[in-house]
């Protein structure tokens, strides 16, 4: 297991090039699942602003919010774009199978 420092420096010294598929997704959907990104759920929850910072330096400049959906999924999206709710509605049905959901 990593400490927080070492996440941090994982993520200041990882290669744009990683995110600039999410990059591309964030611009497209306005959201991006942790799947879809080079960081998992420690990463969110401990070096969210070193995330926010890589990702403009990938070229995304607008503002970034994190929602998680019981710890099963995380998803980093627009503010201007989703509310958090929505974000979060959108994740419990990716992960609830359809029998559930409905």
């Amino acid at each position: 297991m990593l400490n927080v420092e070492q996440l941090k420096y994982s993520i200041n010294h990882m290669a744009p090039e990683r995110v600039c598929e999410a990059v591309l997704e964030l611009r497209l959907d306005g959201i991006v699942t942790d799947e879809r990104t080079p960081f998992g759920k420690v990463h969110f929850n401990t070096c969210f602003a070193e995330i926010e910072a890589l990702f403009q330096r990938a070229g995304f400049h607008r503002p970034l919010d994190v929602v998680g959906y019981q710890g099963l999924i995380y998803a980093l999206y627009d503010p201007g774009r989703w509310d958090a709710v929505q974000v979060l509605r959108w994740l419990k049905a990716r992960c609830e199978p359809a029998s559930e959901a409905g």
